[in-house]
């Protein structure tokens, strides 16, 4: 019981870290919670999309990207080099502290809900984050995993999704005067930048000693 429980702690946290990054999806569904743009079915659509994205990188896609093979050489090695150039980026924006959301109800008109649902999509999908996060790096993750582990990591890691994505839409205009002040994502963008450099730097060892 104690490995399926650690399992299960090791999807939440996993996925937590990964998501908590402000990129252009969360970006979004700041934005979405602050105009009141149909924030739950935009972070339906987030969800059902780390259901789908996760599920394919453990249960099938993730174990032909394991760092053992060819591909998950150099899936890993691309992976770590578009986190260092994110970090980077967030490292650069928190020394230059001119960072903010700059978003409130009466920048932005309200939507249709096609129109929301459509960015939703187009957020999630089209967004290469989002593959890296959940093919690349959770399904190299999970390649290792038991068969019957790996229901345990997914239940962790889209606990994680969910509460992240549902909180983010319903608190945002509580956290609006907070996201739009610089001091603020020097913060942000420094955690980001030291969550992306420790990233990559577990994904380079992982190539290190498989190689």
């Amino acid at each position: 019981m104690l490995e399926f429980i650690s399992t299960f702690f090791m999807g939440a946290v996993i996925s937590g870290g990964l998501i908590v990054a402000i990129g252009s999806q969360n970006a979004f569904l700041l934005k979405t919670g602050l105009t009141n743009n149909h924030p739950f079915a935009a972070a339906t659509v987030c969800f059902v999309g780390d259901i789908l994205l996760i599920g394919a990188g453990v249960f099938g896609i993730g174990a032909l990207f394991s760092v053992d093979s060819i591909w998950g050489l150099a899936l890993s090695l691309g992976g770590a080099a578009f986190l260092i150039w994110y970090g980077s980026r967030a490292l650069k924006a928190a020394i230059q502290g001119e960072s903010t959301l700059q978003v409130s109800a009466a920048e932005s008109p309200r939507s249709s809900l096609r129109a929301t649902l459509a960015m939703a999509l187009a957020m999630t999908f089209l967004n290469p984050h989002v593959y890296i996060d959940t093919v690349v790096l959770v399904g190299g993750v999970t390649a290792s995993l038991a068969d019957h582990l790996r229901p345990w990591f997914v239940a962790g890691a889209l606990l994680a999704s969910a509460t992240w994505f549902y909180s983010l839409v319903f608190v945002a205009k509580k956290l609006a005067h907070i996201l739009n002040k610089p001091k603020a994502w020097r913060v942000i963008n420094t955690l980001i930048a030291a969550l992306m450099f420790l990233i990559a730097a577990k994904l380079l060892v992982q190539v290190l000693t498989a190689t």
